[in-house]
């Protein structure tokens, strides 16, 4: 397994700044996230196309180039922060649907999306998981064609089981999972069982951290809120041992959303690169 970053950790630098969270002063450009990343010598980076200044072809062959220069792999990311909004939302389907093709103007052959979110969480999950199977047993023949693989994000909506059955249901090698570690916790789950269930049809991954918060009430999805990955409640070298005896072999990438105790997330990050690396040397 490798070690990598999900731009996402850096969403104040973008300018998606939560309401209890202070602006930092300063605006990010993509290749200030990539020369980041490469500072830190991680292996491959997930990339938010919700931060990106364009999705013409000519600015994801920029990217390319970037990445390409750093050496560094690469995951599309799309879907934040409500996705397919639980297969109700057909503009958003025709948005990811038409994103897929050009993934391979960034050279990226795995593209993370969301079905939906914690918006959406406490309503029925059958009439979502039906919406979710239709939209995407046609999204998956657009993959296919393009040799993309689709990476389905645990989001705060799904467990692993609900997860597998629509994997089971859509039924292509173009849909896969991108499993994260702490939304697992999120959803009340047990993140190594989640991992042992996923890990065969896991390509790609949201490695997070959280610990509970004291002074937030436990119905927020913040109450576990992210912490420098090795210091929370996750097992990870459970969820790692799980992963790979799952045939998983591809990046760990660092993300974090809401900083517990107002954590800087640049420190965050580069903690947890360190204790991933490690931790990759152990499960070797």
């Amino acid at each position: 397994m490798k070690v990598g970053i999900d731009s996402y950790c850096y969403h104040r630098y973008f300018g998606d700044i939560y309401p209890d969270q202070q602006d930092p002063g300063v605006r990010w450009s993509f290749m200030d996230f990539v020369n980041r990343a490469a500072e830190l010598d991680v292996d491959g980076v997930s990339l938010e196309s919700c931060f990106f200044e364009s999705l013409e072809p000519g600015y994801l062959t920029e990217i390319k180039d970037a990445l390409d220069a750093k050496g560094l792999e690469r995951v599309l990311a799309w879907g934040h922060p409500d996705g397919l909004e639980g297969g109700r939302n057909e503009n958003a389907w025709k948005e990811m649907n038409s994103l897929i093709p050009k993934a391979q103007f960034m050279g990226a052959d795995i593209m993370r999306i969301v079905a939906s979110s914690l918006m959406f969480r406490f309503e029925p999950h059958g009439p979502q998981i039906d919406a979710i199977v239709k939209m995407l047993k046609e999204s998956v023949k657009i993959a296919e064609d393009c040799g993309v693989i689709i990476a389905l994000e645990n989001h705060i909506d799904y467990t692993s089981e609900e997860i597998y059955q629509i994997l089971e249901r859509v039924g292509s090698d173009a849909l896969k999972v991108n499993f994260d570690t702490g939304n697992t916790m999120r959803v009340m789950e047990d993140p190594v069982a989640a991992a042992r269930r996923l890990a065969p049809y896991t390509v790609a991954t949201h490695t997070k951290d959280v610990d509970a918060c004291r002074f937030v009430r436990p119905e927020e999805w913040y109450f576990f809120s992210s912490v420098p990955v090795g210091t929370g409640l996750v097992d990870m070298l459970g969820v790692a041992k799980s992963l790979k005896e799952g045939g998983f072999d591809g990046v760990l990438a660092v993300e974090s959303d809401h900083h517990k105790d107002n954590q800087d997330e640049d420190k965050l990050v580069a903690d947890s690169i360190a204790y991933l690396k490690q931790l990759v040397a152990k499960v070797a």
